[in-house]
């Protein structure tokens, strides 16, 4: 098994095919492999990346279907020639993203997917989460010249993260930002966003959790992520309004994570005498699970996990029940809404929305047995 609770062999082919589709989908959107040119044989970029062949095939078959890649019978795999490529005066917009393997990818789907509808083409750029990295790829794109942009600013790190709002909105070009905003403005918010309400689905999950029975919960995250404050401002508030006792938290940067780190978060959660604990990421409440295990706990019984994400939540040993934001159709609203700001201009409205992530429910919370008594982890009292 891999660290994590989630079989080794599928974690690592899932990680390498989510690398290799980020990849490819970038080269495509940023020029590397402009339409209509032919992308390596199977055989070929398998050996130039050190996947199988297998991995590269699935990885070709899930661009045809997002249909930047097409297949020609006995010619080879090329990227997909666009008949907008070819329409004087389309619109260009500028996508910057902080990460094209991981929670994005599908907010490119949808943002893809609504300017193909409209005829307007697709320039990506990606900041790895470096403030210099994004002002350069801001740069480029701007000098690709994009007629508007999609913006995932790094916010969060920003010494002033109203003085950073303001140079974005002060860019040549309109600027709608996406998964970011600045919440403690309040109403002084003066960005145009889509932004998931990870407050809510904090709130959903614990409300999902103290309907099952559990009384007292816990909160798992990594402390250096932009979504972490409205995480724990929902689940705070959750707790407060159901009555609940004060939760544990457990928390600690992303990196700082690992299977010892997981093993002293569970033993903390039976001294406190936890029941259910919603953690956050996926890879968060992977190690958290394996570690119960290792504690000799079950997974629903002894201790009820929710993960927050989705991303990879399925495949764990015991499927994560999970906080699901809307990733496909805020990417798909976002660009909605930066093509109406270039169609209209002044005259649309300021747009700042939020949507509510939904629960999947799976395993690891027991809903199933929701009418039977809860028992305390072994060993609690």
């Amino acid at each position: 098994m891999a660290q994590g609770g989630i079989p080794a062999q599928a974690a690592g082919r899932e990680l390498k095919f989510r690398a290799l589709v980020a990849q490819l989908r970038q080269g495509m959107l940023d020029g590397t492999w402009p339409p209509g040119s032919k992308l390596p044989t199977e055989r070929a970029l398998a050996a130039g990346a050190g996947v199988s062949v297998t991995t590269v095939r699935r990885a070709y078959e899930d661009l045809v279907a997002l249909g930047l890649v097409e297949r020609r019978q006995g010619a080879g795999t090329f990227a997909a020639q666009r008949p907008e490529e070819e329409r004087a005066g389309r619109t260009v917009v500028g996508v910057l993203v902080p990460d094209t393997a991981f929670y994005y990818p599908r907010v490119l789907h949808g943002i893809e997917k609504e300017l193909t509808a409209a005829g307007a083409r697709l320039v990506l750029a990606c900041s790895h989460y470096d403030p210099e990295a994004e002002d350069a790829a801001v740069e480029r794109l701007l000098a690709a010249g994009v007629h508007g942009l999609l913006l995932v600013p790094t916010l969060h790190t920003a010494g002033d993260p109203g003085r950073r709002a303001r140079e974005l909105l002060a860019l040549p070009v309109p600027a709608v930002l996406v998964e970011r905003r600045l919440a403690a403005h309040g109403p002084g918010d003066p960005t145009e966003h889509v932004c998931t309400d990870h407050e809510g689905g904090a709130y959903d999950a614990v409300r999902h959790l103290s309907g099952l029975g559990h009384r007292r919960l816990a909160l798992v995250v990594r402390s250096d992520a932009p979504t972490t404050a409205p995480i724990e401002s929902g689940f705070a508030r959750a707790v407060a309004d159901l009555g609940l006792p004060a939760p544990r938290h457990e928390s600690d940067v992303m990196r700082q994570w690992n299977p010892p780190r997981a093993d002293a978060a569970v033993a903390a959660l039976r001294a406190a005498r936890v029941t259910a604990a919603l953690c956050f990421g996926d890879r968060e409440a992977a190690l958290v699970l394996a570690a119960a295990r290792r504690a000799g706990l079950a997974v629903p019984d002894d201790l009820a996990l929710v993960s927050y994400d989705n991303e990879f939540a399925d495949v764990a040993e015991t499927p994560l029940t999970a906080v699901s934001p809307p990733k496909f159709q805020l990417g798909r609203l976002a660009a909605q809404i930066l093509l109406r700001r270039l169609a209209e201009g002044d005259a649309s409205p300021l747009h700042q929305v939020q949507l509510r992530p939904r629960l999947v429910v799976r395993s690891s919370c027991g809903a199933g047995r929701a009418e039977a008594p809860h028992k305390s982890p072994s060993g609690a009292h």
